[in-house]
């Protein structure tokens, strides 16, 4: 832990304003449950010269959010050492240029575009698979003929096929 490694002073990032200023006791903790939480972490801060919380909104903190999605799905054995990553940031994005042809006669989209413009099913599809379409059609907007997938942060991707994808591909890298 920290306080035995002679850290003098701590820097504490978390993407919860709520949790961050309650740490700070700018605001108070009025769940019961969540007391001795506050007071173990005013008790900790104490063991430092300086202590400091830091706001950070979880769509400046991408890296995180994708490091924080790649534990959730490792297995963590407890008496296994992890090495450290080591992340360098680059100038320039890399981009990937495979596309891979699609199976079948419809666009990966095909269902949703259709469900949001019909609100019909596929033919002979279970309870579970109509819930999926539904869930899955409510992060998407239909404008006109054009789908778009809403990301966390309010932006719209347009939804291309794979010949869309691929004439996309070879305009931006000629």
């Amino acid at each position: 832990m920290t306080v035995d490694q002679d850290v003098e002073e701590l820097l504490i990032v978390g993407d919860s304003d709520l949790i961050i200023r309650q740490a700070q006791g700018e605001w108070g903790t009025r769940d019961i449950k969540l007391i001795p939480y506050r007071q173990h972490v005013e008790d900790l801060s104490k063991q430092f010269k300086s202590v400091e919380f830091r706001y950070i909104p979880r769509f400046h903190n991408d890296l995180v959010n994708a490091l924080a999605t790649l534990a959730s799905m490792l297995p963590y054995p407890s008496n296994v050492h992890i090495d450290p990553l080591e992340i360098q940031i680059r100038e320039r994005h890399g981009y990937c240029k495979a596309v891979e042809i699609e199976p079948d006669v419809h666009p990966w989209y095909h269902y949703i575009k259709r469900f949001l413009k019909t609100k019909e099913y596929p033919k002979q599809v279970s309870g579970d698979q109509k819930r999926t379409i539904r869930r899955l059609a409510s992060s998407f907007i239909l404008s006109g003929e054009v789908l778009y997938k809403r990301t966390l942060d309010l932006n719209l991707l347009r939804c291309v096929d794979a010949q869309e994808a691929r004439r996309i591909m070879n305009e931006v890298h000629t």
